[in-house]
């Protein structure tokens, strides 16, 4: 892809170029925030995954003998306030997108080094703030903060709670301003739009709704902070407010920010088929323009939250179409990844079932969301566990399902050194197993009339609340045997090489880890994105041990790059 500058020597990488503890908090090294943003984010996972084990081990039963209804509220809340607002919108971005995009590029750093580090800071000031409100006692509001609610009658901690989130919405600010000045200015010469690998274009429509979205819920939130504390009537109907305001303004954010937790997403995927599949992706132009279209359709579509709130019927046949039409630039990339392994050359490594498990968990919440765009289901699952389920399999299962398989396909770049494949297809085959039994029977229970968020429950339902919690633990064990291979493979891993999966992209063809300043020379483009040899293309029936190849051609890459 490039007349690729020769590799530094390793004590130059990132990590070992300054080793004190102030060089990485006042670092403004893009790799270094994105390992910050990935330390910060593993503790909000492990505190937002503790709400769920509450509400899990709750579920248990149907009467509601563990907590009680005020403290099941309170458990949801947090577990929902942290999953959103501390890990699953900045989950990809922050870290990934922080990592790899002047990489990609074939930059030195981001357009704005500094605000960069400042995003961290905002983040991390916001995350105090609502671990306090949470420390304090918690609230009851639900991630959702729905008035008159949170305006009016909670009386937990949900003015901290809601500044924290407030100020948290800065620094995504922060990040999407960069993102996009950075894509428009310090492309390398060479690197056109459409040379551009198509994470970078995920990353730039996921920065365009984080700019354009993130400002209407700050004054949202600011308005029922008003509302609260001097009893100025926004939302409050005895004070001559409106509630429904509220879920306009709250839908009109939140939808897209489904799209900034889901997009980045894509681009990962796209990355892991083609680099599993050795096989250059199908449909680029496509698959990069649906990435703006659905970020653009996101915009549109907020009222299909509010079916039974009494809108018009109209607004709602309205709202219904431009749902369904979302679901055409999604099915684009879903048909070009399974068009791209046609006559692949497909190695069955971790990242790529990884990114199996993620299409399939894809397709499954996506249809299911068709599915509420229809008027007429949507009012017989609304406010269900249906809708959980399906959040959940596409915030939870597809998102966090790209991320692990990020983790795993750029670890060897980010620490040098390689893990234990054979526990990485564990790993994944275990999330996979573990999430859909804990929240495929949550459809089922949704769509016979199980409401969410009440602690205690009709006895009929308590089996397929039970099946429900049998796979949290296997999920659970998914997420966390990774923690255990990975750190081991950080100090007695395999060096990795510079490319050790043999993948295309200005990445690829620095060291691992990278240089401090990413490239020590200038970088010219000169190939398409995705340019795979043409003697990796299919020739015939994959061997049985296809992997097994793979594996011994990176091993030889690696003994040749040590004898360099």
């Amino acid at each position: 892809m490039t007349d690729a500058p020769l590799a530094p020597p390793r004590s130059e990488n990132f990590l070992t170029a300054k080793e004190t503890i102030r060089s990485w908090f006042l670092t403004i090294d893009h790799k270094r925030i994105a390992l910050l943003y990935a330390a910060a984010l593993f503790v909000f996972f492990f505190i937002g995954a503790a709400g769920a084990a509450v509400i899990r081990i709750e579920m248990l039963t149907p009467q509601g003998d563990v907590v009680s209804a005020e403290g099941y509220n309170r458990a949801f809340t947090l577990h929902g306030v942290i999953m959103v607002w501390f890990f699953l919108v900045p989950l990809i971005p922050t870290t990934f997108g922080n990592f790899l995009l002047p990489l990609m590029l074939g930059a030195k750093d981001l357009a704005f080094p500094r605000l960069n580090l400042a995003s961290w800071y905002v983040f991390m000031i916001s995350g105090v703030f609502t671990l306090a409100a949470i420390w304090l006692g918690g609230l009851e509001t639900g991630w959702t903060f729905y008035t008159p609610l949170s305006a009016v009658y909670a009386d937990g901690w949900v003015t901290l709670a809601i500044l924290g989130v407030f100020i948290s919405g800065f620094s995504s600010i922060f990040t999407g301003i960069n993102f996009i000045v950075t894509t428009h200015t310090l492309r390398a010469p060479g690197m056109t739009w459409f040379r551009m690998p198509l994470f970078v274009w995920s990353l730039y429509a996921t920065s365009l709704v984080m700019v354009l979205a993130t400002p209407v819920l700050a004054i949202t939130l600011l308005l029922i902070l008003a509302e609260r504390a001097f009893g100025i009537g926004v939302f409050d109907p005895t004070l001559g407010g409106d509630p429904l305001l509220f879920q306009h303004l709250f839908w009109f954010y939140s939808h897209p920010a489904v799209y900034i937790m889901i997009l980045p997403a894509f681009g990962v995927i796209s990355e892991l088929v083609t680099a599993g599949a050795r096989n250059r992706v199908f449909g680029y132009k496509f698959i990069a323009f649906s990435s703006l279209a659905i970020a653009i359709l996101g915009f549109m579509v907020w009222g299909h939250h509010m079916f039974t709130t009494g809108q018009s019927m109209y607004a709602g046949i309205v709202f219904s179409f431009l749902s369904f039409l979302v679901a055409v630039p999604s099915a684009v990339k879903a048909y070009n990844w399974a068009a791209t392994l046609y006559k692949g050359r497909i190695t069955l490594n971790t990242p790529f079932l990884y990114a199996l498990g993620f299409i399939a968990l894809f397709v499954f919440g996506g249809l299911t969301g068709v599915i509420l765009a229809a008027l007429a289901v949507d009012l017989h699952v609304h406010d269900s566990y249906f809708v959980v389920a399906h959040f959940h399999y596409i915030m939870v299962g597809a998102a966090v399902t790209a991320f692990m398989g990020a983790v795993h396909f750029w670890w060897p770049k980010v620490t040098g050194r390689l893990y234990n494949e054979h526990l990485g297809r564990a790993s994944a085959i275990l999330l996979w197993i573990g999430f859909n039994l804990t929240f495929f029977p949550q459809f089922i229970m949704g769509y016979l009339g199980m409401p969410r968020r009440y602690h205690a429950y009709d006895p009929e339902f308590q089996v397929w609340h039970l099946l429900s919690s049998a796979g949290t633990p296997i999920l659970a064990m998914g997420y966390l045997l990774p923690v255990f291979y990975l750190g081991w493979s950080l100090y007695n891993g395999r060096p990795a090489g510079p490319n050790p999966w043999r993948a295309q992209g200005l990445e690829w063809t620095v060291s691992s880890p990278p240089p401090e300043h990413n490239f020590h020379g200038p970088v010219k483009v000169t190939r398409e994105a995705y340019d795979y040899p043409k003697e990796d293309a299919y020739k015939g029936p994959l061997p049985r041990d296809a992997w097994r190849e793979a594996e011994d051609d990176r091993e030889e890459g690696q003994a040749a790059e040590d004898r360099r």
